[in-house]
This record gives structure tokens, C-alpha cells and sequence, in this order.
């Protein structure tokens, strides 16, 4: 999938595939690709998430950017938003669970990330890590934490889909998920609430690695640069 999409994206860039092009059928991009039709879709939902295409029903798929834009759009969230919002729920939440969980709380938990640690198949690990996060808003024994992150779970869900497809996160994100359990364990507001922040500082730096800003400026030189010119 990631060799399609590099392939696909590279054409929307160098003008391949102008603004305003309709790319290619399905059918015509799995034969030129020789690639099944299930990863082509994956890919073309990632140029639709990176903003540089839309898909119109009946129609076909357009280009509608030569550029990713720099705030991607997960099911009804921009990432930005998702992002600001995770950092003030989440992190605090990681926080209070650490003090409030019950034993069954951390069991749930420890089962859910061993399962992660084993799970090789992309969609099953994000379906756990939903849950995993949707665990610890229960642990933290406020139902306001978990109905918040019920709302933005399918946006979690593509984000992490997205960014496991294309960032390879599913191994580094376990490692941040069992910081955060051991965290728990041992009772530490503190350590929880620091692994959580870490974990989100992480995707959104991986994020931000995936997409490009769109339309960068080079930067003005300055009065000096001038004169020693």
C-alpha cells in the first residue's frame, strides 16, 4: 500500500495528474499497478485523507491539491482538533485512572496490550487500540471521560489506522501503551499522566512527518544574508 500511494502521490506532485484530473478507474489503476483492488483502496483513502484528492459518488476519485495539506481530516475531525482535545482529556484522564483504577481495570488492560503486542494484522491492533483507550477513560471512574472518547473513537480509529499504515507506529506504539500500563501499576498520577503526554507527542510527530505542510515558502533572506551576498 505504501509503495502505491508513494506511486500515486509522486504523480499528483510532479503534475502527472493535474488539479481537476480524474485519476484513473479502479480497474485500470489495479492492472497498471498490479496491485489488488482492497490495497488500492487503501491508498487512495490516504490521498483523500492527506487532502490531495476527493472521491465523488458515481463519479471517481479528483485531484483537488498538488500538495498534502498540513491538517489532514479524520471521519468528522481535523487532526489538529482531534490532537488539542486528546491532550486535554487523555493525559489528565491517564492520570486519574492511575489513582482510581480497580484491579479488573488493570487486568482489562494488561490482557488488551499483550493481545496488541502479538496482533500482526493491522486492522485487528487499531479495533485493541480503541479499546485500550476507551479502558482507561473507564478506569478513570468518570462515565463525562468515557463518552468523550466513545465520540471521537472513530476518529481514532482511522488516525491510528492511517498512521500505522504509513508511520510503522504499531511496534512503538505498544512500547508507549505498556509505559502507560506500568505507569498504572504502580499507582503514579504523575508517570501516567507524563506517558500518556509522551504517547501523544509521538503520534502527532509522527503525523506531522507523514504530511507535508502544503505550499512551503522559502524563507526571506534577512538584511545580513544580503550584504554578504
Amino acid at each position: 500500500m505504501e509503495a502505491v500511494l508513494g506511486h500515486l502521490r509522486g504523480a499528483i506532485e510532479r503534475g502527472d495528474y493535474a488539479v481537476g484530473d480524474k485519476l484513473p478507474s479502479e480497474a485500470e489503476l489495479c492492472r497498471r499497478l498490479e496491485v489488488s483492488r482492497p490495497v488500492l483502496r487503501e491508498a487512495l483513502r490516504a490521498l483523500q485523507t492527506m487532502g490531495l484528492t476527493v472521491s465523488r459518488t458515481g463519479k471517481g476519485t479528483f485531484v483537488v491539491s498538488d500538495g498534502a495539506v498540513a491538517d489532514p481530516t479524520f471521519g468528522d475531525y481535523a487532526a489538529s482538533d482531534l490532537l488539542e482535545v486528546r491532550r486535554h482529556v487523555e493525559i489528565p484522564v491517564a492520570g486519574y485512572a492511575a489513582v482510581r483504577h480497580t484491579p479488573e481495570d488493570l487486568d482489562h488492560l494488561t490482557h488488551l496490550l499483550e493481545r496488541m503486542e502479538r496482533e500482526t494484522d493491522t486492522t485487528a491492533w487499531v479495533a485493541m487500540d480503541t479499546l485500550f483507550h476507551l479502558a482507561i477513560a473507564q478506569a478513570a471512574r468518570n462515565p463525562v471521560f468515557r463518552r468523550v472518547i466513545e465520540e471521537i473513537r472513530d476518529a481514532l480509529a482511522r488516525q491510528s489506522a492511517f498512521l500505522n499504515e504509513l508511520g510503522g507506529r504499531r511496534e512503538q506504539s505498544n512500547r508507549e501503551h505498556r509505559a502507560i500500563v506500568e505507569a498504572l501499576t504502580d499507582r503514579s498520577e504523575q508517570d501516567a499522566a507524563e506517558a500518556m503526554a509522551h504517547h501523544l507527542a509521538r503520534v502527532e510527530s509522527t503525523l506531522s512527518t507523514i504530511v507535508r505542510p502544503a505550499h512551503r515558502t522559502a524563507p526571506s533572506p534577512s538584511p545580513d544574508a544580503e550584504d554578504q551576498a
